[in-house]
């Protein structure tokens, strides 16, 4: 019987070497010398940079970062710091510039140049500029004022897919804030954009970097509050700024207002309590009375329990209502522009809502029965009221009250 010999094998395993499983040292201080010649050679012409810079044969997507810190700040900086590491530097970068627009804008508009050619850039140019601004406190003054005029032509140039929450976001560490430096970046910001731009345009920047409700977190706690806000930005020269968040700040202490009287009325609360949750409340926001009136007038209608199509029921649901809140009522209509004010809510009301059409008449006759209405009142308004919704419809059902009251005006 023939036995086959086992054939031999090699030993050990064959290890197959790829090219491109060999990764290339990283040489970002190569790249920053590299870039930093390029604006050397061209005196720092940033037009003729662009164009160095376009046909140069540097890896842009390993380095992007590098790039940025190049252009703002003529070199490289040390690893989290803004201070410069080795190698060659160039003065004419952002941070090496007079703290002026005109000196500023031609690096914002070469920045949209090689935007265009490597859109892929704009995440390390996000990433730099989150960097810088939290460490904001190591730049010196003068510098932090340069990063504000530039960060603002940035928007002002739209420049390429920036979103502001890069801005806006990193700025919010509490030791920047608490030494006033984010206040006086942004104060800074604000300037320079409302140069090219209207304050709708700030507040639609603000919105979308998730800030237009959190200005006073820009303020070191000590001052947040509305009159140091006020006094700060008028100062600054911000005034338009400053009318809009009192404007803001008013409607929000509205909105709270409104917010605790429907809860009150919802819940049936006993009426002192009411009125002088009313009170504190205007007390405290310095709210004008038509404002309250307005506001008292829409929170007791709200809380109605309408029943569809139903007009006698809905007529006796509404007249319930008038009598049950009528001393809050009669608590802030104090003269008679303030009576007048909520007849003309009565008025609108009931000429937007289908339901209270024919309810206006019963309604007025109402409030003057619970003493919230004046017959001086109600003559004034019938005789040479200015709200022109549904008015002559309004006129004539009020007629007969009307002439009700002048006849026992007569006869008194």
């Amino acid at each position: 019987m023939r036995y086959s010999k086992e054939r031999p094998t090699l030993g050990g395993t064959r290890i197959k070497t790829r090219k491109r499983n060999i990764a290339a040292p990283l040489d970002p201080a190569a790249f920053a010398e590299a870039v930093v010649q390029i604006y050397l050679e061209n005196d720092g012409d940033l037009e003729l940079v662009a164009k160095s810079i376009e046909s140069a044969d540097l890896n842009f997507s390993r380095y992007g970062d590098t790039f940025f810190e190049v252009v703002f700040t003529g070199g490289r900086t040390q690893p989290g710091t803004t201070k410069p590491d080795e190698g060659e530097r160039h003065t004419y970068s952002i941070i090496d510039c007079e703290p002026k627009r005109e000196a500023i804008l031609p690096s914002v508009l070469y920045i949209q140049k090689i935007l265009r050619r490597r859109p892929f850039l704009i995440k390390n140019l996000e990433n730099v500029m989150r960097r810088f601004l939290q460490s904001l406190e190591l730049f010196e003054e003068n510098e932090r004022k340069k990063l504000a005029i530039f960060t603002a032509l940035t928007f002002s140039q739209k420049l390429s897919g920036l979103p502001p929450e890069t801005v806006f976001q990193p700025l919010l560490k509490d030791n920047l804030v608490g030494k006033g430096i984010v206040l006086a970046f942004i104060t800074d910001f604000f300037t320079e954009y409302l140069v090219d731009n209207s304050l709708d345009d700030l507040i639609a920047l603000l919105k979308r970097g998730k800030m237009e409700d959190n200005l006073f977190d820009f303020f070191p706690s000590s001052k947040r509050t509305l009159e140091g806000f006020s006094e700060h930005f008028t100062k600054a020269g911000l005034l338009n700024l400053v009318q809009y968040n009192e404007k803001k700040m008013f409607e929000v202490k509205l909105k709270e207002m409104k917010s605790a009287l429907t809860t009150q009325i919802a819940e049936e609360t006993d009426i002192s309590e009411v009125i002088d949750t009313v009170k504190q409340r205007v007390k405290d926001a310095n709210l004008p009375d038509i404002e309250v009136v307005r506001i008292l007038w829409d929170v007791i209608m709200d809380a109605v329990q309408w029943s569809g199509k139903n007009q006698q029921q809905n007529a006796n649901s509404a007249l319930r209502q008038v009598k049950t809140w009528a001393e809050l009522l009669n608590t802030f209509c104090t003269n008679g522009k303030l009576e007048l004010e909520l007849m003309y809510k009565v008025q609108i009301q009931c000429y937007e809502d289908a339901k209270l059409m024919k309810l206006f008449p019963e309604i007025v006759r109402s409030l003057y029965d619970q003493d919230v209405l004046a017959e001086d009142t109600v003559l004034v308004w019938f005789r040479k009221g200015t709200n022109p919704k549904g008015r002559q419809t309004f006129v004539k059902a009020l007629e007969p009250f009307v002439n009700w009251l002048e006849e026992a005006e007569e006869e008194e």
